[in-house]
């Protein structure tokens, strides 16, 4: 199977004219201040949810590594992703919130930076690491959880300016 090769007004820019996955050439663009911001969920049993909130699962704090966790996976994404851009990440914000009549977990992160290219990748990174670090720490009470719903929430900065998930 070949690659796809893009037209003139193909929006995928990972790809050359010979259809050779390439890493996009950022040089020209102009620096700008880039925030993006995504979210995902992580489901489970409502007593894995009540060791979660009372600090009582055999592996520690499980929200607090996972902030930590998903802090060091948006400064790893280019070592993960292969066609993104290391960057200079300027902050990371990481928020959990706990819903226990839907018995969830939602990680939100923001993630910001100086530079050429945006920081989506980032973002959606950390939120899966955050959610996957709950499930390690978790998985001894509870092998059923289930992650999902990640996505953009909203990106600000850059050519294309501020976009923001429909509700």
């Amino acid at each position: 199977m070949s690659a796809p090769v893009p037209s003139p007004a193909s929006p995928l820019t990972h790809f050359d004219a010979q259809g050779q996955a390439h890493m996009v050439d950022v040089s020209g663009k102009a620096e700008t201040h880039r925030i993006a911001r995504a979210s995902g969920v992580i489901r489970m049993l409502p007593a894995t949810l009540a060791l979660i909130q009372s600090g009582s699962a055999k592996k520690g704090d499980v929200l607090g590594i996972a902030r930590v966790a998903a802090i060091q996976a948006s400064k790893r994404t280019a070592e993960l992703i292969p066609l993104c851009h290391p960057l200079p990440i300027t902050k990371v914000a990481v928020e959990f919130e706990v819903d226990a009549g839907a018995s969830l977990v939602r990680c939100t992160v923001q993630v910001e930076t100086l530079g050429r290219t945006g920081v989506e990748m980032e973002a959606l990174t950390a939120v899966q690491v955050g959610l996957l670090t709950i499930y390690d720490m978790c998985k001894a009470a509870d092998r059923g959880m289930v992650m999902g719903e990640i996505r953009v929430l909203e990106k600000h900065g850059g050519k294309s300016g501020d976009w923001v998930a429909p509700a």
